[in-house]
């Protein structure tokens, strides 16, 4: 099964009339995609109360990816909020029963920053993270070339596996060492996720004033490349039961076109999404 989506669900404006109020946008964006990232979760550990308006206002067998908060995957510059990294972890598994009771939890992604790189203590750290999620399901992503380097790019697969991580394959641009190339394997024979950040190597690295973010992010998939990758999605079914693709080039409002440019190419049709908004003026 390919599941195919977008990031977050609030900032896709062709999904939505202008008669869509925010709070409803959740339920408008079930009517397009059966899955979500749940980026705001990066920010801040959420309300149990959040993930449970979110499971009861989408259809059951629509899927959130909730992303790991940052103070797990040492985003965070300043002191972590909570009295230890256990009592941290404890609270986010804690946001996730929602999703859990609701059979609505595709996996929990935890993506390491440029900076994480291929040393002993965050491959420790690593296994640590695994051991406190238990059996919920955990996708990683790296953002520092050296995991993937060839001295340790089958190491790190073949510890992806070991330790039940999902792979998260990213395509994203190649500049430097704070990214990583795509790597076509999966580590885990049900899931493997795929995250399209967009090709913008000249946005990529820069952090130079406020909106950088907006800029990193920039970029729409042509055609040809999204037949590439219809090619490869066609070659992960083959070695793993569901592939969850996720577009994250949302900076000039491009993600949720171009997955449905890959829906198109892929032949795929949803059945049990929300019912289609209708508004007459």
């Amino acid at each position: 099964m390919i599941y195919i989506g977008v990031t977050g669900w609030g900032d896709h404006d062709s999904l939505y009339s202008d008669k869509t109020a925010p709070r409803d946008k959740l339920k408008e964006y079930a009517s397009h995609f059966p899955i979500v990232e749940v980026d705001s979760a990066f920010y801040a550990i959420q309300p149990i109360r959040n993930a449970q308006k979110w499971v009861n206002e989408t259809p059951e067998c629509f899927q959130f990816i909730v992303k790991a908060y940052q103070g797990m995957t040492g985003h965070l510059s300043s002191k972590i909020p909570f009295e230890s990294m256990k009592e941290m972890f404890q609270a986010f598994k804690e946001s996730l029963v929602p999703y859990i009771e609701k059979n609505k939890l595709a996996m929990v992604l935890f993506q390491f920053p440029p900076w994480f790189d291929c040393r002993r203590e965050n491959v420790e750290y690593l296994r640590w993270c695994k051991r406190e999620m238990g059996s919920i399901p955990c996708a990683l992503e790296f953002r520092h070339q050296s995991w993937f380097l060839p001295q340790y790019r089958e190491k790190t697969i073949h510890f992806m596996i070991k330790e039940n991580w999902i792979h998260s394959i990213c395509d994203e641009p190649q500049s430097g060492e704070g990214s990583v190339p795509t790597i076509l394997q999966t580590t885990d024979r049900e899931k493997v996720l795929v995250r399209f950040h967009g090709r913008n190597i000249h946005g990529w690295q820069k952090k130079n004033g406020e909106n950088w973010r907006e800029v990193r992010y920039l970029y729409r998939y042509n055609q040809q490349e999204l037949k590439e990758w219809a090619n490869h999605v066609r070659k992960l079914t083959k070695e793993c039961e569901h592939v969850y693709l996720l577009f994250n080039n949302n900076s000039g409002g491009d993600a949720a076109d171009n997955a449905k440019q890959l829906m198109e190419l892929l032949e795929i049709e949803y059945e049990g999404l929300a019912p289609r908004q209708l508004h007459l003026f």
